[in-house]
């Protein structure tokens, strides 16, 4: 569906993916502070966990913004174009 020109359910999509990159990057950045950890490593363990917190943030705004998206399409110029 498209409203104010913008394929709704294509951005959607593409928030999802972005949204799955993140949760990749922030798995690995989690073995990584764990593996800095073990090795003793307590500076790069510590930061490394900072980074997978602003991940996990960045993934709660990826989901608000699909929320909006949601409420945005909804309350668009009243132009809708769908496939029949």
């Amino acid at each position: 569906m498209c409203t104010n020109g913008v394929n709704t359910g294509q951005f959607n999509m593409m928030l999802e993916q972005m949204d799955d990159q993140l949760a990749v990057n922030r798995r690995w950045v989690h073995k990584l502070a764990h593996t800095a950890g073990d090795a003793g490593f307590s500076q790069t363990d510590e930061a490394l966990h900072k980074v997978q917190e602003l991940l996990d943030d960045a993934r709660a705004l990826i989901s608000d913004a699909k929320d909006a998206l949601e409420k945005d399409a909804e309350e668009g110029s009243g132009v809708t174009v769908s496939l029949v």
